[in-house]
């Protein structure tokens, strides 16, 4: 029977020093000619949740900026916002956060 070494904490921490985290990424909605600013505040709110400042706020960055990053998070979930978004009708994309 062979012992296998065990690596100690200090070798486990070095290794785990070398990964890098994952790049955030993004969900932004652009502004579009169709979409009322009281239907973009109302989607904001239904779908994740923010309260109706922080709604207005992102829907008049929408307005004024042409887009506003709405969420924040791994590709997936960034993925999964920009679709639920366009299923409401808004222009949605997610990206890299640079």
């Amino acid at each position: 029977m062979t012992a296998t070494a065990t690596p100690d904490l200090e070798e486990i921490l070095d290794v785990d020093a070398d990964i890098e985290p994952a790049p955030p990424w993004i969900t932004l909605v652009w502004n579009d000619p169709v979409n009322l600013m009281t239907y973009v505040t109302f989607v904001f709110q239904t779908y994740f949740g923010y309260s109706r400042s922080k709604a207005e706020k992102l829907m008049m960055d929408v307005h004024v900026e042409g887009r506003a990053v709405v969420s924040h998070g791994s590709r997936e979930e960034m993925e999964r916002d920009a679709e639920a978004l366009q299923g409401y009708g808004l222009w949605a994309t997610f990206q890299k956060d640079d």
